[in-house]
């Protein structure tokens, strides 16, 4: 890796640079999706439905592949010698651990924190998964495998292909005077041309659509779910208008903390969300069962890794893999571009050790504890009364599981209102992250600018608004849409697999690390 040459300010901080190209194709791209859908929304999605189909078919068992070996190869990477490595250059990390680890959190769990928390395990629980067929239904090991389904999904895989290899390739880079953009994950390949190659664009251009179509669909789902569960819980309307109303809140919310930066609203804004998470799960464990949760975290842990290779790379029902364990690797993969770019904007002066331990072990133990909470309960509640939750969950999906189970619970008005806000700051803090992520992507040299990462949110929060105008199928279509551009994506992750124990063995050779 070579160092690129960039204009610098009388403050020693390098010109800020937009690359136009890949925003406004990125930009052109997102508006003529959005006016396709308007036009023709069932058009638009029967080629998106189509597309992904094909994609989850073809690309998923090399997906599921790519992300064992991602975790595999940080791992151990983590636990040899090359973990000491300091990444970024030898400074000091900008940000505690406390508040880093809530900004990585907080930006991978979006709207799949609560509302995905509450209704997988329980979906999983009603309609035991192909590989558990023979499991008894309502049994004990019917829990501990709807919950350890649910762990494989979101657990160590999800977080290493988001936040390790990835992350320290684009640290490296960034340390050699690279810029934070996907293509310079291709540098391992094709050297410093790459920056300058159309296929850069191209590489560019796909990994930002990715993330602007993950992160508008949870935004739009958003508007909709939360208008939904307060029409339930209060009686207020269930129309576009307060759809509309709570996007538009979000939106703001999101523009300001992007605008003030990562030392300012981000990680206030992280902090915040984690510190009320972890003041729910203590509510929900004190008003719901304590003893059934625990029980069902450890039994459910248990079972994840006990069968974490077989979870992972089950080929038995594709159609069922292509609506969860593809769909969701997918969703990660097309997210981990930009996701690297984002952590190793945060991560200078971790050593590898560090980033790897708590992204790819600490994150997902903490995630996993959090869906046993929610989903966890919400299975208690269904075995009590059957059909309390998967009744309302089949009927009108995701934010009737999270209703079902706050209705249940002493308290359920006031739990139910908290739990909306945890929602909404969730999907906040994603998308100022992502925001911020993808106008960084959008430019060559320099931090980018207040008004390209403003850009960037509100573009996303006005999409959201349009396609929800045609009802969830042009979300859903938007949402899927990501599956399709992991399959680039995924080709773009690739190099990871050998880039990074390449770098790590160069900085610790610099840094004087020889067993």
């Amino acid at each position: 890796m070579t160092s690129t040459s960039a204009e610098i300010l009388d403050n020693g901080e390098p010109r800020t640079r937009t690359d136009l190209v890949v925003s406004v194709l990125a930009g052109g791209l997102l508006t003529a999706f959005v006016v396709a859908a308007l036009l023709a929304p069932q058009a638009t999605g029967d080629v998106v439905t189509a597309a992904f189909t094909a994609c989850a078919s073809w690309f998923g068992p090399y997906w599921q592949v790519l992300l064992l070996a991602t975790f595999g190869i940080a791992v151990v990477l983590g636990a040899s010698r090359y973990g000491r490595v300091r990444l970024g250059g030898d400074v000091e990390p900008e940000f505690g651990t406390f508040k880093w680890l809530a900004m990585i959190m907080c930006t991978l769990l979006a709207a799949g924190g609560v509302f995905w928390a509450s209704a997988e395990p329980v979906y999983h629980f009603a309609d035991l998964p192909p590989a558990y067929a023979d499991v008894p239904p309502g049994s004990t090991e019917a829990v501990t495998v709807a919950l350890a389904q649910s762990f494989s999904h979101w657990g160590f895989l999800a977080w290493a292909v988001l936040g390790t290899l990835g992350a320290i390739v684009m640290m490296r880079a960034q340390e050699k005077g690279l810029p934070l953009r996907p293509r310079t994950l291709l540098h391992p390949v094709f050297g410093e041309r790459i920056q300058r190659h159309w296929l850069g664009t191209v590489v560019d251009v796909i990994c930002i659509i990715a993330v602007v179509a993950g992160t508008v669909g949870p935004i739009g789902f958003l508007g909709m779910q939360v208008s939904y569960s307060m029409s339930t819980l209060f009686g207020t309307p269930d129309d576009y208008a307060m759809q509309v109303a709570i996007i538009l809140g979000l939106t703001a919310v999101a523009v300001i903390s992007v605008i003030t930066g990562v030392d300012k609203g981000i990680q206030l804004l992280s902090r915040f969300n984690v510190w009320l998470a972890v003041a729910t799960m203590a509510a929900i464990l004190v008003l719901g069962s304590a003893a059934f949760v625990v029980d069902g975290f450890l039994g459910g842990f248990a079972r994840y890794v006990q069968d974490f290779v077989p979870m992972t790379l089950y080929r038995g029902d594709t159609e069922w893999l292509s609506s969860w364990t593809v769909f969701f690797f997918g969703w990660f993969i097309g997210y981990a571009p930009l996701m690297a770019i984002f952590v190793a904007r945060i991560s200078r002066g971790r050593t590898a050790r560090n980033l790897i331990g708590f992204t790819a072990g600490v994150a997902p133990v903490a995630t996993a504890l959090w869906f046993t909470v929610l989903g966890g309960t919400g299975i208690m509640l269904e075995q009590r009364t059957p059909g309390s939750v998967s009744g309302p969950l089949t009927d009108v999906g995701l934010p009737a599981a999270l209703v079902s189970i706050a209705q249940q619970l002493p308290w359920g008005g006031v739990l139910g209102v908290v739990l909306l806000v945890l929602t909404t700051t969730f999907v906040a803090t994603t998308t100022d992250s992502m925001s911020l992520a993808i106008a960084t992507a959008g430019t060559t040299c320099g931090e980018p600018n207040k008004f390209s990462r403003a850009f960037w949110g509100l573009l996303m929060g006005v999409a959201a608004v349009a396609l929800i105008a045609v009802g969830d199928s042009g979300v859903s279509a938007l949402q899927s849409f990501i599956v399709i551009t992991a399959v680039p994506a995924g080709f773009v992750l690739l190099p990871t697999l050998w880039a990074a124990p390449k770098v790590l063995r160069e900085m610790a050779a610099e840094q004087g690390i020889t067993s």
